[in-house]
């Protein structure tokens, strides 16, 4: 875990769970300004960053080594694959839990009753069997795959990014975890998801996935009672392309 803690002693605590292929720090620079006001405490799940290797990374193992790392009480942020740990750790310990937000939240079929994220859950399925039939590729062709069909920019392939591919490869697929919303709904934690709005987003990663991303994050904020906050002209890293106002959001909700 690295923090980053330029705030007076005593400070509100943040606890950031990163998404796949990433890892704390390069998932939240852009949040590295809200440690003058809070203490920032970034997780590197297991297989990332700095975490040691792992076999296969799994949202359900991540969920207990986060809820152990909120001890008495944090504000716990979770971004795609970590909003799910971050959905199961909450519903696990709720009263360590002193908000509780969600960005961009990838577990679909848990959303599934949206028929958007239903369509999108069978899509997804069909692609995870093809791409298993097709053999194993290299991280760096993974990588590409991952990016460049989508209209991304495909990212250096430095040790720690083809880490980082390595470990989303061996992934237990958060697309299908099935998350429990009733214990959720009933903490009273304030709680907020947000969602890029993806109308910039190339037109295949929309259709094979973002439609379904936004669906699901307001379908699970109204199941969980949460606010839903949508930032315009971003997509799947909306607190990476407008930290202008997913910080704020942040400081918002903290501050209360």
């Amino acid at each position: 875990m690295t923090v980053w803690d330029e705030a007076l002693p005593g400070a509100p605590r943040a606890l950031l769970v990163h998404g796949t292929m990433s890892w704390g720090t390069d998932c939240f620079a852009a949040q590295r300004p809200l440690a003058g006001a809070f203490r920032l405490e970034l997780v590197d799940r297991r297989g990332f960053g700095d975490s040691p290797d792992v076999e296969r990374s799994d949202y359900a193992v991540d969920a207990e080594d986060v809820g152990r790392l909120l001890g008495d009480g944090a504000h716990l942020v979770g971004h795609s694959y970590g909003a799910a740990v971050a959905m199961l750790a909450a519903a696990a310990r709720p009263e360590a839990v002193q908000s509780l937000t969600l960005i961009e939240p990838s577990p679909l079929r848990t959303a599934a009753a949206h028929p958007v994220v239903r369509a999108a859950v069978e899509r997804i399925r069909a692609a995870y069997a093809s791409a298993e039939g097709a053999g194993e590729v290299s991280p760096q062709e993974y990588l590409r795959q991952s990016t460049e069909a989508y209209g991304m920019r495909l990212p250096e392939f430095t040790p720690r990014v083809l880490r980082a591919v390595r470990t989303a490869m061996r992934e237990r697929p958060v697309w299908d975890a099935q998350i429990p919303l009733a214990p959720l709904a009933r903490a009273r934690m304030p709680k907020t998801v947000v969602n890029g709005t993806w109308e910039t987003a190339h037109a295949a990663y929309r259709e094979f996935v973002g439609d379904a991303l936004a669906a699901c994050g307001e379908y699970l904020a109204e199941m969980i009672g949460a606010r839903h906050v949508r930032v315009p002209g971003t997509d799947h890293l909306p607190h990476q392309e407008r930290p202008d106002v997913v910080n704020e959001v942040l400081t918002r909700l903290w501050q209360g």
